[in-house]
């Protein structure tokens, strides 16, 4: 027989769920399956979810706001950058003389910074920055990030073609 339920109305985890939290704090399956949900779909209904997870629509909610409160997850619109009038994207590769976490900070409070990380390797920190364009770029890096004390040297790596972008990690 075959299956002709639509693929968004199939349950996203078909296996049954586990419903004890794992040793060591983390979320258990039903939490998951929640979550994975509205990573298909932010807009999904809590009684959908609920049906499909095997709880009531106010577990479901009540869980749902546990996950947001305790910053497990966000739920928020992802736009698309070219589409809103940003046509330059980079990632700035940053070395650092001396204490990180004061630079990071300052980054941080740039409005075209979208992601900032502290790493190991070559570079001290990884900055993503969404701009309007090439003169919002080199402003950037060259009178805003580049003049911070503390910063040694910066390289940066122009997008041509974002090739792959998703937020659906950390469930499965």
């Amino acid at each position: 027989m075959v299956d002709r339920t639509p693929p968004d109305r199939k349950p996203l985890n078909p296996k049954p769920l586990n419903r004890k939290p794992p040793s060591g704090g983390g979320l258990d399956d039903v939490s998951k399956a929640i979550i994975e949900h509205l990573q298909a779909d932010g807009r999904r209904s809590y009684s959908t979810i609920a049906k499909s997870v095997g709880l009531s629509e106010a577990a479901v909610r009540q869980r749902v706001q546990r996950l947001l409160d305790s910053e497990v997850m966000q739920i928020v619109a992802v736009t698309d950058p070219l589409q809103l009038g940003f046509t330059r994207q980079a990632m700035v590769g940053i070395r650092v003389e001396g204490e990180l976490r004061p630079v990071a900070d300052r980054i941080t409070d740039m409005s075209a910074v979208s992601y900032v990380v502290t790493t190991a390797g070559s570079f001290d920190l990884l900055v993503e920055v969404v701009c309007e364009d090439d003169d919002e770029l080199l402003d950037l890096v060259s009178r805003r990030i580049r003049t911070l004390p503390g910063v040694v040297s910066t390289e940066t790596f122009v997008y041509l073609k974002l090739n792959k972008q998703h937020y659906n990690w950390g469930t499965r």
